[in-house]
């Protein structure tokens, strides 16, 4: 079976306060993007999709494919508005794949055995998503900030990424759902991640695989101060 990674890259990353988009700040001397396409590259994954944002393939070809020697990059493709968007741009460029593995850019601790977690499980199971259980207490709030009710904290995770499927499970759910996207927007749906595209267009079950506390999103300052801790505490 061929794999493929779909990186998403073409995230603006407001909450950063910084200039330049999140996956591209040095992380260590090196972009974030960097990491997570350096375990895609070390990974079983036959071919790599790296989605990024308007005018940024070339450099993106140039200072981090080119730069880093990352040869199963095989395309780099331009994202869209939504994040859904980007992610249905990368699927059209990996169509000979038979799974598809589809990852945050802004997440460079993901590793080996995640990445091996998320192809054993979709093998199995047809979808599935890594995810750790969550630590804290979980609240459901009201609108206006009070406490409405207090869900099982055994039966809560943190979903995180890659999301893995079957190429012909999850490419014709994005068509769906690129053709419904306006009236889903009138429903008030907010699709926020690919397990939730599988789910509402195809009805299929999503697994959920052991990740990482350390797969952490890239979103604040305050994160990329814990990622470094984190790489200061391999070296």
């Amino acid at each position: 079976m061929k794999i493929c990674a779909v990186v998403l890259a073409a995230g603006q990353g407001k909450r950063m306060n910084a200039e330049v988009a999140k996956q591209y700040l040095l992380l260590k001397e090196k972009p974030v993007l960097f990491y997570s396409l350096y375990a895609f590259e070390q990974s079983q994954v036959d071919d790599i999709v790296l989605v990024v944002g308007e005018g940024e393939a070339e450099y993106c070809q140039r200072e981090i494919v080119d730069k880093y020697q990352f040869s199963k990059v095989r395309a780099i493709v331009q994202g869209g508005k939504e994040r859904y968007h980007s992610v249905a741009a990368g699927l059209k460029a990996c169509e000979e794949c038979d799974i598809v593995l589809i990852h945050d850019g802004a997440r460079p601790f993901v590793n080996r055995q995640i990445i091996q977690n998320a192809v054993d499980g979709v093998r199995q199971y047809r979808a599935c998503v890594v995810g750790m259980p969550v630590k804290d207490t979980i609240k459901i709030a009201t609108t206006d900030g009070y406490i409405e009710s207090t869900p099982n904290r055994s039966t809560v995770w943190m979903v995180q990424t890659p999301q893995a499927f079957f190429y012909d499970l999850i490419a014709p759910a994005y068509e769906k759902l690129l053709a419904q996207e306006d009236k889903l927007k009138e429903q008030g749906v907010n699709i926020t991640d690919d397990a939730m595209v599988a789910e509402h267009f195809t009805g299929q079950k999503v697994k959920i695989v052991e990740g990482s506390y350390q797969n952490i999103k890239i979103t604040t300052p305050e994160d990329l101060k814990t990622a470094e801790a984190f790489l200061d505490k391999k070296r």
